[in-house]
């Protein structure tokens, strides 16, 4: 490649070239006109205007010379700078025609270069930053939960083994007395022996959350499960009045789970559905089934308006707000989603985030042990799955459960 000129050597040439010009063009005239003129002073006008045309010429072809070899490329340089100062780091300043307005070039072009790469590591690192940061997050909310899930088990556990015995004997004893009792009596005694089986359904509760049985995992049809939980309810008077809706996918991938543990799921949910819809004038529950990629949506907030535009510094100010649950596989992977959602009242704001706590309830004193979801969870948890609750925008409350799909198989939905 041919070296550059210098800037310095290409205005002395220029400059000189003009100047010699003009004095060869001055020179010239005043050789061929001094001759014709016989008054000093009209040779002396002559010589004056000579001498200011040659300035004029001289004035005009230096400055078309300095703007093109000058101050133009000084002009794109400006430009270009300022436009890698804005932000603009994909912005290439063009080659120069001389030495050092190459060499300014070549330099703020690395510049530029250097900028985009050291952001990009900066971008790697900060990512890099983000997903730990979620990583311990999720982790410490994970001990957090599994002990609370343990204190609550362990005690859960010896509360229904106390409680137990006595009321089996109690229930005995109920049995035992209606042999020989009265009409009255008897009646006292019925009412008795239901507030005892309420007693002793909550503490089948108590030990279904403490203990739950082994989950039989085996590849299934989800559709299949929904249609039997649905028939199966179907012939319940307290759904009768319940108009349910399915939309359930054409075509689903197997699942690993245990049907009768998923079934003890949707029962629950249809359960708490119709008991959140009394009141309501047209009492209805929805449940669709679909599959879709597995998605992961990390959140975080107090990002700042002058924070650069893919660099996001909020990890470092420690202002996490609670991440929300990932599905349950690997991002892009298959995942079968289950959603039930009623009309009715939906869930208080106050008692969203620990919906799934036990002993936290929604239903009167007396119509509910807040055990159903806690257990849902523990079940479905069990699966590899994961179950939300949240409220739909027009009312009720929603119930998302979402599980892996099982190696990717695929079968006819059961509709």
């Amino acid at each position: 490649m041919k070296p550059l000129p210098t800037l310095r050597l290409e205005l002395i040439t220029a400059l000189a070239i003009v100047f010699a010009g003009a004095f060869v063009v001055g020179s010239i005239g005043i050789a061929i006109m001094l001759p014709l003129f016989e008054s000093v002073w009209v040779t002396a006008l002559y010589i004056f205007l000579l001498l200011v045309g040659e300035l004029a010429i001289f004035s005009v072809f230096g400055r078309s010379l300095v703007q093109k070899r000058i101050l133009d490329p000084i002009d794109k340089l400006v430009e270009g700078a300022e436009a890698v100062a804005r932000g603009e780091l994909e912005r290439r300043l063009p080659a120069g025609e001389t030495r050092e307005i190459q060499q300014l070039s070549d330099a703020l072009n690395r510049m530029a270069e250097r900028l985009i790469a050291d952001q990009a590591l900066l971008s790697a690192n900060i990512r890099s930053l983000d997903e730990t940061n979620q990583l311990l997050t999720e982790a410490r909310d994970a001990m957090v939960h599994a002990e609370k899930l343990a204190s609550a088990g362990r005690l859960a556990a010896g509360i229904a083994h106390e409680i137990g015995n006595p009321l089996g004997a109690i229930l005995g004893y109920i049995g035992l007395a209606r042999r020989t009792a009265d009409d009255r009596a008897k009646d006292l005694l019925d009412s008795a022996e239901r507030e005892a089986r309420r007693i002793d359904r909550i503490v089948h509760g108590l030990l279904d959350y403490s203990r739950p049985r082994d989950a039989r995992i085996r590849p299934l049809d989800i559709n299949a499960v929904v249609n039997e939980t649905v028939e199966l309810l179907s012939t319940q008077g307290k759904f009768s009045n319940l108009h349910t809706t399915l939309d359930l996918g054409a075509t689903l991938p197997l699942v690993e789970c245990d049907p009768y543990q998923l079934q003890q799921v949707l029962v629950n949910l249809f359960m708490n559905a119709a008991d959140a819809t009394e009141g309501v004038a047209e009492p209805a529950v929805r449940l669709r089934t679909l599959v879709r990629k597995a998605r992961y949506r990390p959140k975080l907030v107090a990002r700042r308006k002058d924070d650069p535009p893919t660099v996001n510094y909020a990890h470092r100010r420690r202002f996490w707000s609670p991440p929300p649950h990932g599905d349950p596989a690997p991002a892009g992977a298959d995942v079968i989603e289950i959603n039930v959602e009623d009309n009715g009242p939906g869930i208080p704001e106050d008692l969203l985030s620990q919906i799934f706590e036990p002993f936290v309830t929604t239903k009167e004193p007396g119509k509910g042990t807040g055990l159903g979801l806690a257990v849902c969870q523990r079940l479905i948890d069990a699966m590899g799955g994961v179950i939300r609750a949240d409220n739909q925008e027009s009312g009720g409350a929603a119930f998302t459960i979402v599980l892996p799909a099982a190696n990717g198989a695929g079968v006819q939905a059961t509709i």
